[in-house]
């Protein structure tokens, strides 16, 4: 008796959220960290599958089941749980347990720590940085011979003998400019314009105005602004493109589905981390669809340049979109699971 006070009480203080699970998925037990991490009681996770509580998984639960055919513990410390419309960055352990004669699973979630996802993210952004730096070394080579390959076709045409080929001159010089045009796009702006105190709402409101001109009625746009939110130093042009390019591509990705909505919200963030600095200030901008969601296997590399979920796209709007925002030395998320994608960009004030 005195080991079963002994086992609940430390069961019912450890900070780990921990679940009994049958060969079903079905929760036979919650502790008190279960019952917060799923904001539920346990009378109400018990006897219940454990996707009832999961809205999105970033694993998929079946492989939970399997130290019961192996005999040995599983860990992933990169787990996302969507619990109650939030994503949780979890590190879950699975282990087989034999309790009341049957094979049981004990599932252990802890929250993976501030300084873990700080260390994930600024990862993130130097690999982001390296291939940019890469896609620009490549795009400078590129383009000298291009400007050779362009003079040569235009010394040869004047050359030629018979007009009638210096049509195969001008497709030289056509496809040269078209080559160039994408460099330039591969490279984007390179240095931020005039910076000057705006309200960014005018802003936000210049690009809904945009979207649905483009969208037209099948796709509703809510505003859900923070009227506290003070005037920022900014390039407004490069801020509005910036915006434009992440608000048209889920505008384009919802014209597939019927019932799209974008949420474009605003707040005002108190002591943000920003790529390792903290701002005393900043604003917070969210752009939130309800579309399919964006396959996990792009989400690390989505703002690469040549990199897109969309069909027929160039992969080179969010390349663009993180650019202006890093020489605003603001930084762009991203949490997307079926039914809901968030955009969130932060701009120091």
């Amino acid at each position: 008796m005195a080991n079963c006070e002994l086992t609940d009480a430390i069961l019912n203080n450890v900070v780990t959220a921990t679940l009994m699970l049958n060969e079903g998925l079905t929760v036979q037990y919650a502790n008190p960290a279960a019952e917060q991490l799923f904001a539920q009681s346990a009378k109400r996770l018990v006897g219940c599958h454990l996707s009832q509580f999961i809205q999105h998984a970033s694993l998929d639960l079946a492989l939970l089941t399997q130290p019961l055919q192996s005999g040995q513990s599983i860990t992933d410390s990169d787990v996302t749980f969507v619990v109650d419309g939030k994503p949780l960055l979890l590190e879950v352990t699975v282990s087989p347990l034999s309790w009341n004669k049957e094979l049981m699973l004990l599932v252990e979630m802890r929250k993976i720590g501030q300084q873990k996802r700080l260390s994930q993210e600024l990862n993130q952004h130097a690999q982001q940085q390296a291939a940019k730096l890469l896609v620009r070394g490549l795009a400078h080579e590129i383009k000298n011979p291009l400007g050779g390959l362009r003079g040569a076709a235009q010394l040869l045409s004047k050359m030629l003998p018979d007009p009638s080929l210096n049509e195969y001159t001008n497709i030289i010089i056509e496809q040269a400019d078209r080559l160039r045009a994408l460099v330039d796009r591969l490279l984007g702006p390179q240095k931020p314009g005039t910076k000057k105190q705006e309200n960014l709402h005018l802003i936000l409101e210049k690009v809904r105005q945009l979207v649905e001109l483009e969208a037209g009625t099948s796709l509703a746009i809510e505003r859900d602004y923070d009227p506290s939110l003070p005037p920022i130093l900014m390039d407004t042009d490069q801020i509005e493109q910036a915006l434009l390019n992440i608000t048209s591509n889920a505008a384009q990705i919802l014209s597939r589905q019927e019932n799209g909505k974008i949420t474009m919200r605003t707040r005002t963030v108190h002591q943000a981390n920003i790529h390792g600095q903290r701002h005393k200030l900043a604003a917070r901008i969210e752009i939130i669809d309800n579309g399919p969601g964006i396959p996990a296997d792009l989400q690390d590399t989505l703002f690469y340049p040549m990199v897109s979920g969309r069909e027929g796209g160039t992969g080179l709007g969010l390349s663009i979109s993180q650019n202006l925002i890093d020489q605003h030395n603001g930084k762009i998320d991203v949490e997307s699971w079926p039914g809901r994608t968030i955009f969130t960009i932060y701009l120091p004030i």
